[in-house]
């Protein structure tokens, strides 16, 4: 009889855990979608690992679920029936609880509106001003392309100084942005995929300004890694200069 007991508790400890109820809800709809497969995503070892999904057959709305531990970036992909997957893919910081996206099938990333994340309105925020910074930059491409077709040393030298001047501006503004966010996990996310060749004063500095539950995050605890690594390589490549 025990062992019966004793069987059962275990196949109801297995049942519950398989069964770990979900603490994210991503719903929405996409104007415009008639059939395809959307996939929820995150990344795991730099592995692209399906979450959740579901068939999209005639209604264009969906919904999604997960269990995710803390905020943290997703991915929304549609994987269409015509087999077209150029720019069908939406990155998100994801929170507990329920969020929505809804966009549509012409402009499936660019036209999508993310509601239910603090962390994604910082990001939205941030990328507005990077993407002034990334358009100043395609204008001097495009100023260095002439220059060069016309062989202007000067004016490729004073291209060349416009270029990093713009990519300190963006670096600092990636630094104050980071800092005056300390509160939320999109301040060492922000650093390790936009300025993570900053120099390792500027990196110390944030991380150290991190609330201490966003240094715990995931993307808190990926900065510290970084940030040791980093060091370990400045001082190998400081013994190796010594020896020459």
């Amino acid at each position: 009889m025990k062992k019966f007991i004793l069987l059962g508790l275990i196949t109801t400890f297995i049942i519950s855990c398989s069964n770990k109820e979900a603490n994210f809800r991503l719903s929405g709809t996409i104007d415009g979608l008639k059939k395809g497969t959307l996939y929820l995503q995150k990344i795991d070892d730099t592995l692209v690992v399906d979450i959740d999904s579901i068939q999209i057959n005639g209604d264009s709305n969906y919904l999604l679920e997960a269990n995710i531990e803390e905020p943290q970036i997703l991915f929304l992909y549609l994987d269409k029936v015509d087999g077209e997957k150029n720019d069908d893919i939406i990155d998100f910081f994801a929170e507990k609880g329920e969020m929505t996206i809804n966009t549509e099938l012409k402009n499936f990333t660019s036209a999508a509106k993310v509601i239910g994340s603090k962390n994604h309105e910082k990001l939205t925020e941030y990328r507005s001003m990077l993407k002034r910074f990334n358009n100043q930059n395609l204008d001097l491409i495009k100023e260095n392309f002439e220059a060069q077709k016309e062989n202007d040393e000067e004016k490729i030298i004073a291209i060349n100084k416009k270029y990093e001047n713009t990519l300190k501006r963006k670096y600092l503004y990636t630094v104050n942005f980071a800092i005056n966010h300390k509160k939320y996990e999109i301040a060492p996310y922000i650093m390790l995929t936009e300025v993570f060749d900053a120099n390792t004063k500027y990196l110390d500095t944030v991380y150290n300004s991190l609330d201490k539950k966003v240094q715990k995050s995931l993307y808190g605890k990926e900065m510290k890694n970084y940030i040791k690594e980093r060091k370990k390589l400045e001082k190998l490549e400081e013994k190796v200069e010594a020896k020459n």
